[in-house]
């Protein structure tokens, strides 16, 4: 069973950054897709980032391209998220997600792990 476990959430003014991780326990890190997803107060869950494995393919949802950057190192068994200016709208529990197939998918029921969120607030 794979952990994951996050870490770098935080309160952030409008404009700022916050770097999240993802650290995974287990030696077959390299060949999961891993994303990010979030879920706000009385909103569903959704797709942010998505890395495959190699790092060959990498998807963004269209409301944070060219703002936050998805990243993995593998020998680290860590995935990143670079989110740089933050907007209110950010605001949300920001979880790690791996799946044992290849490639990146967008849909949450194809991912088999889970952290347990970290919580992002950005204050206008």
């Amino acid at each position: 069973q794979v952990q994951l476990v996050e870490s770098g959430g935080g309160l952030v003014q409008a404009g700022g950054s916050l770097r999240l991780s993802c650290a995974a326990s287990g030696r077959t890190f390299g060949t999961y897709a891993m994303a990010w997803f979030r879920q706000a107060p009385g909103k569903e869950r959704e797709f942010v980032a998505g890395i495959s494995g190699s790092a060959s393919i990498i998807m963004y949802v269209d409301f944070v391209k060219g703002r936050f950057t998805i990243s993995r190192d593998n020998a680290r068994n860590t995935v990143y998220l670079q989110m740089n200016s933050l907007k209110p709208e950010d605001t949300a529990v920001y979880y790690c997600a791996g799946t044992r197939y290849w490639n990146v998918a967008r849909d949450g029921s194809d991912y088999n792990f889970w952290g347990q969120g970290t919580q992002v607030t950005v204050s206008s």
